[in-house]
């Protein structure tokens, strides 16, 4: 029978379980990718586990998230990661070394192979047929200990390109457009595979583009077949003898279908907050800006530097606007340096950032209060740049370069030049120095613990009855950003899951930490609509939750990675049946679930009464067997512990 190349990835990966829509799998993880937003827990993690050494192919640890050194902490953090590195069997790469996505395409990826990431964005390796996940940091873990990643079978969408893009149209246009059809819950359930005749003009980082941000449309992954083009990268890259051929069979199926005719496409741009708020850049030109940021996971090739840069070359950014320029890796940088593109930058205007995520994870870089950001990163979430009342819109670097120097949202099409080709170059600089490979046996190497590292809280089995208030009711498609925020405040606190909690909704409510502490032993509810949870994998926004006390949430749905994340730390995710009763329910009002321990276990329908208001809902879990035996313990650790 004819397979498309998302069901011949999990075939040969398929440790556990049947490939039936919906059902539980388990798949062998090869590869392993941990941030340091992320990474910090992961590796106390493996240390609370007694873990030897890792089991995995290839597992690196990337410095890329907290880069600012305002104080000791995150100082601290990178000599603990790489103190864990060799401890644990880890390639360890270092501060400034680059964004993780890009610098793993690089140096790592590999046709065929599984990558897990304790990063949303790790579906990026999908740009090279690669089944590249992102999840929650414990299950990355998981894997690193040789268990298999479980996760329920999805769909295999299938979106066709056909034709060839007009100029002053790339890859961000086309991402743009899959998310202006389908929201950022389009892809949730579902394995997004683009295939047909229109992939001869997406380069091996367009592709990179398109893949990254399907965790935007909520897709468990996003895979490319591994082509001519997969290979002249990894010949670029010095590793052509990584490549092999990887295609769907001529006559396979999918799922779902979509098509998309390349030729038909404009300039595109997501507007303020969110990823799926997008228009053509026309109807909404002329708008002041005061900030136009280009370079991220989301944008991270060559290509995206020299365009920007020939399109400034000789010109002067308006004065009103930062021109931020954020290399994503150092060896990028180091090539924008030799073919003088950084110079054509610098001479416009461009402010030179260090190699990282930095201002697309809130890490400086932030705009000026209610003034319009222009950024080619992947999300524009309330507050995520690092001020709470930003005005983030999501464009390619062809309409943030032209915007930068009209001082305005510009349609680059309007600018009177011919679109500047860029060729990609056969042989490039190599900078793998920065890459720091593990010892082969680390088991004596003693763990740097600065004082703001502190183990994991201990976490309780599930009581038999759950009795508490509701602390604070959300609206639709909240993200995790809005749960615990990230940025130069907060992150700092990653290994310490005490002091970060303080921040828990801080901006919605800043005064839930407080009032979640009161019920810390007794436990507390929350109440959310479509898609919580949506955006980054960070396990911080349902392990500090727990910590304040937080056992359950209710909500119309919950985005994949979040609502594994609150399985992981053995908080119940429960889902309304009737979106009425979400409704019905106010902040403050004590919920009950009675004998949920059996109720888990009985059923699939959980009854919840309302202590305030004499009333009872019907929500459902969809709960495997696997995954109940870790809510009944109180999380997965502790079922690695009793075994």
């Amino acid at each position: 029978m004819p397979k498309n190349l998302a069901q011949k990835l999990i075939e040969t990966h398929l440790a556990e379980g049947k490939m039936r829509l919906g059902e539980e799998i388990g798949l062998k993880i090869d590869q392993t990718l941990t941030q340091d937003a992320t990474g910090t827990l992961v590796m106390l993690e493996l240390e609370a586990m007694d873990l030897p050494h890792v089991k995995t192919e290839v597992s690196a640890q990337y410095v890329d998230h907290n880069l600012l050194q305002t104080d000791f902490k995150n100082p601290d953090d990178h000599l603990f990661l790489l103190s864990a590195c060799q401890r644990f069997g880890l390639w360890y790469s270092k501060a400034g070394n680059g964004v993780s996505h890009p610098v793993h395409m690089e140096r790592f990826g590999v046709p065929g192979k599984t990558l897990l990431g304790s990063d949303s964005h790790t579906c990026a390796g999908g740009s090279m047929a690669m089944l590249a996940i992102g999840a929650g940091g414990l299950e990355v873990a998981m894997a690193m200990a040789g268990k298999p990643f479980h996760i329920k079978m999805p769909k295999i969408w299938g979106v066709k390109l056909v034709g060839k893009m007009p100029d002053w149209v790339r890859a961000k246009d086309v991402i743009l457009e899959m998310l202006r059809r389908h929201t950022v819950k389009g892809g949730v359930g579902k394995i997004i595979e683009y295939y047909g005749p229109g992939l001869a003009d997406l380069s091996a980082m367009d592709r990179h583009v398109i893949a990254n941000m399907g965790a935007e449309l909520g897709a468990t992954s996003t895979v490319f077949p591994s082509d001519e083009i997969t290979r002249a990268f990894l010949a670029q890259q010095g590793r052509e003898k990584d490549w092999i051929e990887l295609k769907a069979d001529p006559d396979a199926t999918y799922d779902e279908y979509d098509e998309i005719d390349l030729s038909k496409l404009e300039p595109l741009i997501a507007l303020p907050s969110s990823p799926d708020n997008v228009v053509p850049v026309r109807e909404v030109v002329g708008r002041p800006i005061y900030q136009a940021y280009i370079g991220s996971s989301a944008n991270p090739g060559l290509r995206d530097f020299a365009v920007a840069a020939d399109i400034v070359a000789g010109k002067q950014i308006h004065p009103n606007v930062s021109f931020d320029i954020n290399p994503t890796s150092r060896q990028i940088l180091e090539n924008m340096v030799s073919m003088g593109i950084l110079g054509k930058l610098i001479h416009a205007g461009g402010r030179i950032h260090q190699a990282g995520c930095n201002g697309c994870i809130g890490m400086g870089q932030a705009p000026a209060t209610g003034r319009i950001s222009l950024r080619t990163v992947p999300r524009n979430f309330p507050g995520r740049s690092g001020t709470k009342e930003d005005q983030v819109y999501l464009c390619s670097p062809e309409v943030a370069a032209a915007s930068a120097l009209k001082g305005v949202i510009t349609d680059p099409r309007t600018l009177d030049m011919p679109y500047p080709r860029f060729k990609e170059p056969t042989n490039v600089i190599l900078n793998t120095e920065m890459l720091a490979a593990p010892p082969k046996d680390g088991r004596d190497i003693p763990l740097v613990k600065g004082p703001n590292i502190q183990s994991l809280p201990g976490m309780k089995p599930l009581e038999e009855t759950l009795e508490g208030p509701v602390l604070i009711k959300t609206g639709d498609n909240i993200s995790t950003d809005t749960i615990l925020p990230a940025g130069a405040r907060v992150l700092p606190y990653r290994s310490n899951i005490p002091g970060i909690s303080k921040f828990v909704f801080y901006q919605l409510d800043e005064t839930y930490p407080e009032r979640a502490l009161q019920h810390q032993e007794t436990g507390s509810f929350i109440v959310g609509g479509e898609n919580y949870g949506q955006g980054s994998s960070r396990e911080h926004a349902a392990l500090a939750p727990r910590y304040l006390g937080m056992r359950a949430v209710l909500a119309k749905s919950f985005a994949r990675i979040h609502a594994q994340n609150l399985i992981n730390f053995g908080i119940l995710p429960l889902y309304f049946i009737d979106a009425k009763d979400y409704e019905k329910i106010n902040q403050q009002d004590v919920l009950i679930i009675p004998d949920v321990r059996k109720a888990i276990q009985q059923s699939k329908e959980i009854k919840v009464f309302n202590k305030t208001k004499n009333e009872t809902y019907i929500l459902h879990h969809n709960l495997s067997e696997r995954e109940i035996k870790v809510i009944l313990a109180g999380s997965l650790i502790n079922t690695v512990k009793l075994k």
